[in-house]
């Protein structure tokens, strides 16, 4: 009796081992890729899995084609460049997505972000259907940093403020307006298309367009 249990501990053992082995941990879900197509060149973003209903409304428009042939009406250079409307340039398609802000994702520079209306007639800070922008910001010091906390009383985290002092930003927009990914090749493109030539209303003299289309 005693070397019958012996056996199934010994059994039991072994299975269990075999098991944990073999066992893997659950892979992460896999993040969304968009190719943004421009003459400056061409950009790879990232859409994350924890800001869903930005990132399936955004997938929605692209695979529609919307902004295929849209341009960039909104360029400030050390800030960011803005699109989202239409190739017909029709600015908007008549809906709204609500906030989704995430800690973890700040308006670093190459940030995807979802632009809105005011905090007066949009209180709770809900994002655009397809305005977006994609941040160049500047590259700030710690000096900058704190009075920037000072004034706001906002507290900037190690993470972002390393990020900031590194590749720049825009803290001023952080927990303000959603980031839904972010461009992970092409940050050059950003730099060039900041840079255009600009008239009325921050608007380049000479259209930028654009073409996204989704990584598979």
């Amino acid at each position: 009796m005693k070397r019958l249990l012996l056996l199934s501990v010994v059994l039991f053992t072994t299975v269990s081992i075999a098991f944990s082995q073999t066992a893997k941990t659950p892979a992460a879900p896999k993040q969304t890729k968009v190719l943004i197509e421009t003459e400056f060149g061409n950009m790879t973003a990232v859409l994350y899995n924890e800001t869903p209903q930005h990132r399936d409304n955004f997938l929605k428009l692209v695979k529609q084609g919307w902004y295929n042939g849209s341009i960039f009406h909104r360029v400030i250079k050390n800030f960011m460049i803005q699109g989202g409307g239409q190739g017909n340039q029709m600015n908007d398609p008549g809906y709204t997505v609500p906030a989704e802000f995430v800690s973890k994702y700040f308006h670093k520079k190459g940030a995807l972000a979802a632009a809105r209306k005011g905090d007066q007639v949009n209180p709770k800070k809900a994002s655009s259907g397809s305005q977006f922008y994609i941040v160049q910001g500047q590259v700030l010091n710690d000096q900058q940093l704190d009075m920037f906390q000072k004034q706001t009383n906002k507290v900037i985290s190690p993470e972002r403020r390393a990020a900031y002092k590194k590749t720049g930003g825009t803290p001023h927009l952080d927990d303000e307006y959603t980031v839904f990914g972010e461009v992970i090749s092409g940050l050059e493109v950003i730099d060039k298309i900041a840079a255009v030539q600009t008239g009325p209303g921050d608007k380049p003299v000479k259209d930028v367009k654009m073409k996204i289309t989704v990584i598979k």
